[in-house]
């Protein structure tokens, strides 16, 4: 993939724009008020909008702000396989350490398969509304982990396409619980974070396809994310992410990635991975790079 060839989708290059400004004004900001977490202790944000990995939400609430604080997050993601592309806008606004809500905007342009289709413009939009809910624990200060509770209420706008492949509805509500901890010194004297998240779910490609189909629906499923800090400012790590398989017209696989993430301040970061999302819609081995900036404040 050549990077100098990467475009967002024109619908989406305004926001972009602006939130690129906002990144680099926080980035140059002295501390604000809700700092008072450590750093990279708020996660990245992932393609659904809420805080955790990439492709995995974890137990942990978007931004730095304490029980007596409100933060948020803003974020612009982008992964590209080659055949297909998915950007996503997003945005959270955490409550006291308490509650997290968030919405991302995820557009998936079908690439190679649009011209497959005779569709070379095909793009399918999914609205993603989400709260997360703090249950119990700290990710660092308690010897049990950080526990959440999470729903994600997806609408799938361009149904026309899933509804072909045998998909059932264009909206449903995933419900996840997540628990992280953060060891420190836990790995050769390196902090070392866990993850584990248990979601029900029923969408076909996290809902780019839709929900529910001819070979089944809801379904239980695991996802997971490890992560060691090198130090203070980066963190490398790996997430994996089963997904139901619900479509007779094309089999869904599990999800991984390997990741960077940079935290230079507690107003910006920045993550690269290498995903793998197996087969999409029939096109196997659908392997590339998923970029991501975010502004917390």
């Amino acid at each position: 993939m050549n990077f100098k060839e990467i475009t967002m989708p024109r619908r989406m290059r305004s926001v972009t724009v602006c939130l690129f400004h906002l990144s680099l004004a926080l980035a140059g900001l002295p501390a604000a008020q809700a700092d008072g977490r450590l750093l990279a202790t708020g996660g990245a944000t992932q393609i659904e909008g809420a805080a955790g990995g990439g492709l995995v939400p974890w137990a942990v609430l978007a931004g730095y702000g304490t029980r007596d604080e409100y933060s948020g997050t803003f974020a612009i993601s982008r992964v590209d396989t080659g055949d297909y592309t998915l950007d996503v806008l997003s945005g959270a606004f955490t409550l006291f350490n308490r509650v997290e809500l968030s919405f991302a905007r995820q557009e998936f342009d079908l690439g190679t398969l649009g011209i497959m289709l005779q569709q070379p413009d095909a793009v399918l939009r999914q609205n993603v509304f989400g709260a997360k809910a703090r249950l119990l624990g700290d990710l660092i200060y308690t010897p049990w982990p950080q526990v959440s509770a999470g729903v994600q209420y997806k609408q799938n706008v361009d149904f026309d396409i899933p509804r072909l492949v045998g998909a059932q509805d264009d909206s449903s509500v995933d419900v996840y619980l997540a628990a992280s901890k953060l060891f420190l010194g836990g790995l050769a004297g390196r902090n070392l974070l866990l993850n584990t998240t248990v979601r029900s779910t029923e969408a076909n490609q996290i809902g780019l396809l839709g929900f529910g189909g001819d070979q089944g629906g809801r379904e239980l499923v695991f996802e997971g994310s490890v992560a060691v800090l090198l130090n203070r400012f980066t963190a490398v790590g790996v997430e994996y992410r089963q997904k139901p398989d619900n479509l007779a017209y094309a089999r869904e696989e599990d999800w991984w990635d390997a990741f960077i993430g940079y935290f230079p301040n507690k107003h910006i970061s920045f993550v690269a991975a290498y995903a793998d999302l197996g087969s999409i819609a029939g096109l196997d081995r659908q392997t590339g790079f998923y970029l991501s900036a975010q502004a917390s404040y």
